[in-house]
């Protein structure tokens, strides 16, 4: 009988071995001894597990911080109601008592409490120019301020001309003319609020200017040609709130009118 060549019978049995129980696997590795082929895809594939693992962690990282970036932002643009513009409006509200008790003290006359009166209403004007700018400019805009800042407008400039007209240095017919146009201009824009926004005009700006230089020169015990200069100076503020009041009026018509036209308009155009 022919035997079999050792080396063929090697060849053919170091392919398969048997294992444990008889069964048939790929051949061990003697120990000691590593198959650099193997070795270099198994370092692939660590390197692409650390580095699936690197990019989700990234990405979750990354998530994480858009949304703490987000909820930041969102944080910053909300403003908060204890900011300077809102702080001013509260000062100008806290001085209308505070300038009606100095412009009543010692009866109303006298020229020192008058000058103490002056000087809390003019800084109450000066507040209502800076609230409004830092408001706009520095994104600080709040409900309350929207609220409180006409609201304390109205107030000081009411009381300075009610306690005038009461001490019988202002008529009585001028208190009512500009309140009357402060309080009817207001209520007109809420009632053409659902149409549109009537915005300030340059002339609504002069107005106020010329009412607080008009006002403050009422409030200071003055005599001779500067009394008479305040005399044109409030004459000047009663056109200016007469003219740009009726403008408003014209503005809010015209709103109305394209408001209503534009929801015909809409409503047709849904219809067909």
């Amino acid at each position: 009988m022919t035997g079999v060549p050792a080396s063929a019978a090697g060849g053919s049995s170091s392919a398969r071995r048997t294992g444990p129980r008889g069964t048939s696997g790929p051949a061990q590795e003697p120990a000691g001894r590593t198959n650099p082929g193997r070795a270099v895809e198994r370092g692939a594939a660590e390197r692409g597990a650390t580095d699936r693992g690197s990019a989700e962690r990234g990405s979750a990282e990354g998530g994480a911080a858009g949304r703490g970036g987000k909820i930041a932002a969102a944080a910053v643009n909300q403003a908060s109601v204890w900011n300077v513009a809102n702080l001013l409006t509260m000062l100008r509200l806290l001085l209308v008592p505070a300038f009606v008790a100095l412009m009543l003290g010692n009866g109303g006359y006298d020229p020192a409490w008058r000058s103490f009166a002056w000087a809390a209403f003019a800084i109450a004007m000066i507040t209502d120019l800076f609230d409004g700018h830092l408001a706009r400019t520095y994104n600080l805009v709040t409900d309350f301020g929207k609220i409180a800042d006409p609201i304390a407008d109205k107030a000081i400039m009411g009381a300075a001309l009610i306690c005038l007209s009461a001490l019988g240095d202002l008529p009585w017919w001028v208190t009512a003319v500009i309140l009357g146009r402060e309080l009817g201009i207001t209520v007109l824009r809420f009632v053409v609020i659902r149409y549109g926004v009537i915005p300030a005009s340059r002339g609504g700006k002069l107005k106020t200017l010329t009412q607080g230089i008009a006002v403050g020169m009422y409030v200071l015990a003055l005599t001779g040609p500067l009394a008479t200069l305040r005399f044109w100076v409030m004459a000047a503020a009663v056109v200016l709130t007469v003219a740009t009041g009726l403008d408003y009026v014209k503005q809010a018509i015209v709103l109305r009118r394209r408001g209503i036209a534009e929801r015909r308009a809409a409503l047709g155009g849904t219809e067909a």
